[in-house]
Protein backbone atom coordinates (compact mmCIF):
# COMPACT_ATOMS: atom_id res chain seq x y z
CA UNK A 1 0.00 0.00 0.00
CA UNK A 2 1.26 3.56 -0.90
CA UNK A 3 1.43 5.69 2.32
CA UNK A 4 2.74 9.02 1.49
CA UNK A 5 5.55 10.31 3.67
CA UNK A 6 4.50 13.95 3.50
CA UNK A 7 0.79 13.02 4.66
CA UNK A 8 -0.92 12.86 8.33
CA UNK A 9 -3.30 9.77 9.18
CA UNK A 10 -5.96 8.75 10.78
CA UNK A 11 -6.30 5.41 12.61
CA UNK A 12 -9.69 5.86 10.55
CA UNK A 13 -7.92 5.24 7.12
CA UNK A 14 -8.28 9.37 6.18
CA UNK A 15 -4.95 11.18 4.99
CA UNK A 16 -4.68 14.73 5.85
CA UNK A 17 -2.20 17.05 4.03
CA UNK A 18 -1.61 20.66 5.35
CA UNK A 19 -1.98 23.55 3.08
CA UNK A 20 -1.09 26.57 5.12
CA UNK A 21 -3.44 27.25 7.45
CA UNK A 22 -5.79 24.78 6.09
CA UNK A 23 -6.25 20.86 5.57
CA UNK A 24 -6.97 18.61 2.29
CA UNK A 25 -8.70 15.36 3.59
CA UNK A 26 -9.19 11.96 1.44
CA UNK A 27 -9.44 8.41 2.15
CA UNK A 28 -5.80 6.42 2.01
CA UNK A 29 -5.13 3.77 -0.92
CA UNK A 30 -5.67 1.41 1.97
CA UNK A 31 -9.57 2.38 2.63
CA UNK A 32 -10.28 2.71 -0.97
CA UNK A 33 -8.69 -0.97 -1.11
CA UNK A 34 -10.83 -2.15 1.50
CA UNK A 35 -13.72 -0.98 -0.42
CA UNK A 36 -13.43 -1.94 -3.75
CA UNK A 37 -15.14 0.30 -6.73
CA UNK A 38 -16.49 3.21 -4.93
CA UNK A 39 -20.01 3.80 -6.85
CA UNK A 40 -21.00 6.88 -4.65
CA UNK A 41 -19.39 9.88 -2.48
CA UNK A 42 -21.88 11.89 -0.35
CA UNK A 43 -19.57 15.14 0.55
CA UNK A 44 -20.14 17.35 3.16
CA UNK A 45 -21.97 20.81 3.25
CA UNK A 46 -19.27 23.51 2.37
CA UNK A 47 -19.42 25.85 5.39
CA UNK A 48 -20.57 22.98 7.62
CA UNK A 49 -18.69 22.64 10.34
CA UNK A 50 -17.71 19.57 12.07
CA UNK A 51 -15.86 17.62 15.76
CA UNK A 52 -12.98 15.83 15.18
CA UNK A 53 -14.05 12.11 14.99
CA UNK A 54 -17.69 13.06 13.49
CA UNK A 55 -19.21 11.25 10.56
CA UNK A 56 -19.06 14.09 7.62
CA UNK A 57 -18.83 12.11 4.68
CA UNK A 58 -20.30 8.56 3.31
CA UNK A 59 -18.86 6.60 0.48
CA UNK A 60 -20.53 4.06 -1.01
CA UNK A 61 -18.80 0.91 -2.65
CA UNK A 62 -19.83 -2.58 -4.51
CA UNK A 63 -19.33 -4.07 -1.31
CA UNK A 64 -20.70 -1.60 1.37
CA UNK A 65 -21.47 1.89 2.93
CA UNK A 66 -18.88 3.31 4.60
CA UNK A 67 -18.45 6.76 6.90
CA UNK A 68 -15.75 8.99 6.52
CA UNK A 69 -14.81 11.01 9.67
CA UNK A 70 -13.78 14.59 10.00
CA UNK A 71 -10.18 14.14 11.62
CA UNK A 72 -10.27 17.67 12.96
CA UNK A 73 -12.54 19.75 14.04
CA UNK A 74 -13.59 22.38 12.13
CA UNK A 75 -15.40 24.12 9.13
CA UNK A 76 -15.89 23.10 5.21
CA UNK A 77 -14.48 25.73 3.11
CA UNK A 78 -14.22 23.44 -0.25
CA UNK A 79 -15.64 19.89 -1.32
CA UNK A 80 -14.56 18.07 -3.83
CA UNK A 81 -17.36 18.49 -6.79
CA UNK A 82 -16.04 15.89 -9.01
CA UNK A 83 -17.10 13.00 -7.29
CA UNK A 84 -20.27 13.72 -8.04
CA UNK A 85 -19.85 12.56 -11.02
CA UNK A 86 -16.40 10.88 -11.08
CA UNK A 87 -16.53 8.53 -7.83
CA UNK A 88 -13.87 6.26 -8.85
CA UNK A 89 -11.41 8.73 -8.67
CA UNK A 90 -11.33 7.60 -5.27
CA UNK A 91 -9.76 4.40 -6.33
CA UNK A 92 -7.73 5.89 -9.06
CA UNK A 93 -6.16 8.66 -7.73
CA UNK A 94 -6.77 8.43 -3.49
CA UNK A 95 -3.68 11.07 -2.69
CA UNK A 96 -4.40 13.69 -5.67
CA UNK A 97 -8.00 13.80 -7.57
CA UNK A 98 -9.95 11.88 -5.16
CA UNK A 99 -9.42 14.49 -2.31
CA UNK A 100 -13.28 15.08 -0.67
CA UNK A 101 -12.96 18.30 1.14
CA UNK A 102 -11.14 21.14 2.77
CA UNK A 103 -11.26 21.69 6.06
CA UNK A 104 -10.02 25.07 8.02
CA UNK A 105 -9.25 23.47 11.34
CA UNK A 106 -10.49 25.23 15.23
CA UNK A 107 -7.56 24.29 16.33
CA UNK A 108 -4.11 24.55 13.79
CA UNK A 109 -2.13 22.07 16.55
CA UNK A 110 -4.25 19.09 16.09
CA UNK A 111 -2.52 18.03 12.43
CA UNK A 112 0.51 17.36 14.32
CA UNK A 113 -1.31 14.94 17.30
CA UNK A 114 -2.24 12.93 13.68
CA UNK A 115 -0.36 9.45 12.97
CA UNK A 116 2.88 10.45 10.36
CA UNK A 117 3.50 7.89 7.68
CA UNK A 118 5.24 5.46 9.84
CA UNK A 119 2.74 5.22 12.69
CA UNK A 120 0.12 5.11 9.96
CA UNK A 121 2.23 1.63 8.14
CA UNK A 122 2.63 0.23 10.99
CA UNK A 123 -1.35 0.20 11.58
CA UNK A 124 -2.08 -1.20 8.73
CA UNK A 125 0.42 -4.01 9.09
CA UNK A 126 -0.35 -5.26 11.86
Amino acid sequence: MHVPDELRYTSDHEWVKLEGTKVRIGITDYAQDALGDVVFVQLPEPESRYDGGQTFSEVESTKSVSDIFAPLSGRVVEVNGELVDSPQLLNQDPYGEGWIALIEPDDAEAYGRLLDAAAYQTLISD
